[in-house]
C-alpha cells in the first residue's frame, strides 16, 4: 500500500510514492514546478477576457439579473479537472438565480496573476448583495502557485473539484488534443516511457492531471478538506440533479436547480440543462463535448488502472469519499 498522505510535509505522501515509480534521478512532484501549461478546455483569449471585464458587458454571466449592481471578487472557484465535467458544472451552476459567473476562464491564478486583482474582479459579472461570484479554470488544481495565491486573495474561498476516472479523463484529453493537432503520436506511444517495460511517463500532462493525490497535497497546505467539494464527474452524466443539489447546499444556497432542469440527450450521451423560466431553447454543450473516443489497446488500459490504483486509493483516503473507479472498471 502507498504511504499515508501527511499534510505536514513538503513533499507529501502522493510525491513520495511516484518517485519510487520513476526512474532514478526523475522527481515530479507538485512543488516541482515541472509542469508545463497546457491549452485548457477553452482557450480565452486576453481580447475576450477584456470584453468581459467591459463597462456595459455582462462577464459572460447568467441572464437571470439585470445588469446592475457590483463587481466582486470571486467567493467560490472550480478549479479542476481539465475534462472533469467542469463546463457542465457552470453552466447548471449558473441557472440559480443567486450565482453569477463569467462564462470565459479568466486563468487568473495561473496566466494572468501579474495582472493584479483589480483586473481580475473587473473581468467578474455585476452581483447584487447576497449573490455569489464564480469562475472555473480547471488548470487551477495542478497550478502549483494557484493554492497560496488564491489563499492570499481570501482564505475563506469555496473551492470545487470535479474528478473524473483518471483513465477515461486521461484518454479524453489525448481525444481533445487530437482533434487540433492530428499529427501527434498515438495515446499508447504517449502513455509510455517504455512500452516494454510498461513505464507509464507520468510526466505527460494527460497521465499527469489524474493522480489528483498529489495535486490535493499542495492546496491541503493552504485549504481544509471542508473548503474543498469534490463532484464526481461520472455522477454529474448519470444524475446531474443529485450532483447540483450537493453543489448548492457546499455554497449555501437553496436547492432551485433541480430535476427538472435536465433532460437526457440521446444523440450527445449525456444531460443537457433545459430552461423551464422561460421558452428558450435548452442549453447543450458544444460540439467539442462528448467526442467519439480513439480505440485504445486493452493492455494499455489494464496497465494505466494499475498506474493508477494506489494514487486513487490515497485520494479516497484523503478526502473520506470512493469515487468507485475500480469498480466501475470490473464492470465493464
Amino acid at each position: 500500500a502507498p504511504p499515508r498522505a501527511s499534510n505536514g510535509s513538503r513533499e507529501g505522501a502522493a510525491g513520495t510514492w511516484l518517485r519510487t515509480q520513476l526512474d532514478p534521478g526523475e522527481v515530479i512532484t507538485a512543488q516541482s514546478g515541472a509542469f508545463e501549461r497546457d491549452p485548457q478546455e477553452s482557450s480565452t483569449t486576453d481580447e475576450e477576457l477584456s470584453r468581459a471585464g467591459s463597462p456595459g458587458s455582462r462577464g459572460g454571466s447568467s441572464s437571470t439579473t439585470p445588469d446592475y449592481g457590483e463587481k466582486r471578487l470571486p467567493q467560490a472557484l472550480v478549479i479542476g479537472v481539465k475534462k472533469g465535467g467542469t463546463r457542465a458544472l457552470l453552466e447548471a451552476i449558473r441557472a440559480h438565480p443567486d450565482v453569477r459567473a463569467v462564462g470565459t476562464e479568466p486563468h487568473f491564478f495561473d496566466r494572468n496573476y501579474e495582472k493584479g486583482l483589480e483586473w481580475y474582479r473587473n473581468v467578474m459579472p455585476k452581483t447584487l448583495e447576497g449573490q455569489i461570484t464564480m469562475e472555473k479554470t480547471p488548470s487551477y488544481f495542478v497550478t502549483n502557485e494557484a493554492p497560496r495565491r488564491i489563499h492570499s486573495m481570501a482564505k475563506d474561498t469555496k473551492l470545487i473539484v470535479v474528478v473524473r476516472n483518471p483513465v477515461t479523463r486521461a484518454i479524453s484529453d489525448y481525444t481533445q488534443t487530437l482533434s487540433k493537432k492530428p499529427e501527434i503520436p498515438t495515446f499508447e506511444v504517449l502513455a509510455f516511457k517504455n512500452r516494454t517495460l510498461g513505464l507509464i511517463d507520468a510526466s505527460w500532462s494527460a497521465i499527469r492531471i489524474g493522480i489528483y493525490a498529489l495535486h490535493l497535497e499542495n492546496w491541503l497546505q493552504y485549504f481544509p478538506l471542508s473548503q474543498i467539494l469534490f463532484v464526481s464527474g461520472e455522477r454529474l452524466i448519470t444524475d446531474p440533479a443529485g450532483e447540483m443539489a450537493k453543489v448548492q447546499d457546499f455554497l449555501g444556497l437553496k436547492r432551485i436547480v433541480t430535476e427538472k432542469h435536465f433532460y437526457f440527450n440521446k444523440t450527445k450521451g449525456f444531460p443537457c440543462l433545459k430552461k423551464p423560466e422561460d421558452s428558450s431553447a435548452p442549453r447543450c454543450l458544444g460540439k467539442s463535448k462528448g467526442r467519439t473516443h480513439p480505440k485504445i489497446d486493452p493492455d494499455v488500459i489494464h496497465r494505466l488502472r494499475k498506474f493508477y490504483k494506489p494514487f486513487n486509493v490515497m485520494f479516497y483516503q484523503m478526502t473520506g469519499q470512493d469515487f468507485q473507479w475500480e469498480q466501475e472498471e470490473s464492470d465493464k
